[in-house]
């Protein structure tokens, strides 16, 4: 069985964690397999990702802590030996792997199939949009194994959710619901069970239909400039702006639209450098 899946329709691609049995856990193994997923849409990227897990196992729980990974003895010896440069390489290792991902040039829909626990839950809020399965259950649970958000995901909920909501979520380590994680703002919206992986594909093939060009540069605003001033900001938009009418790609929508057609725009240049 693989335990990272990657489907591919209506430029459109769909990543799934395979692993239920062990609720969809990141052991060695899996890291290798999103590594090799990751290097195959660098190569030759969707216009749009999804990332779900195997509903019958919610959609991650994070980190194998059990002793059967090979990296949970890594570090366990590397602690007992003061190795701190291998557990720095084991961090670095894993925090690359959710940079690329949620990094690549396109935007990364998370489907939250069911509860998101520590590293899932890190993984769900470094995507661009989440749309999560009512009755599933989100936690930042690190803290209760004498742990910390190590995925990116204590720095992206600062900028979501600003400093006294996510200190109470990753402090406390409280599971939210899915209602809860709505009405913060955490979510975009919350679908029945059975339909959020439906619903988060629409909403990629929706995306996929709009210039793809016009999608990474608006996207690069979006994810670059909430640290920015305002006066550069603006100054990093309107650049980008003239240097998407400079593709071109604006002719097939402009000529779509006065003809009353629905516009069929083309792949930009396959590739990208992360």
């Amino acid at each position: 069985m693989e335990i990272i899946l990657l489907e591919r329709s209506d430029h459109v691609a769909h990543l799934v964690l395979n692993r239920p049995e062990r609720k969809n856990t990141f052991n060695a193994a899996m890291w290798t397999a999103v590594e090799q997923r990751i290097d195959e849409l660098s190569e030759d990227p969707p216009r749009v990702l999804v990332v779900s897990g195997n509903p019958s196992g919610g959609f991650s729980a994070g980190f194998d802590v059990n002793p059967d990974n090979p990296m949970v003895v890594q570090f366990m010896q590397a602690l007992e030996g003061g190795d701190r440069g291998t557990v720095e390489g084991l961090i670095a290792r894993m925090r690359t792997a959710i940079d690329r991902l949620t990094g690549l040039p396109i935007p990364v829909i998370a489907a939250i199939t069911g509860d998101a626990y520590g590293g899932g839950a890190e993984l769900a809020i470094r995507c661009d949009m989440r749309l999560m399965a009512a009755g599933a259950r989100m936690c930042f649970s690190e803290v209760t194994l004498g742990l910390m958000p190590d995925w990116g995901g204590g720095v992206a909920l600062v900028r979501l959710l600003g400093r006294a909501r996510s200190a109470e979520l990753i402090l406390s380590a409280e599971p939210i619901s899915s209602g809860e994680a709505l009405s913060m703002g955490l979510v975009n919206r919350v679908c029945p069970p059975d339909q959020v992986v439906a619903e988060a594909l629409a909403l990629a093939r929706r995306i996929a239909a709009n210039g793809p060009l016009a999608v990474r540069e608006a996207l690069s605003i979006i994810r670059d400039t909430p640290d920015l001033s305002e006066a550069a900001a603006l100054d990093v938009e309107s650049q980008r702006a003239v240097d998407l009418i400079m593709t071109g790609e604006c002719v097939h929508g402009i000529t779509a639209f006065l003809s009353g057609q629905a516009p069929d725009f083309p792949d930009p240049d396959k590739g990208c450098s992360k």
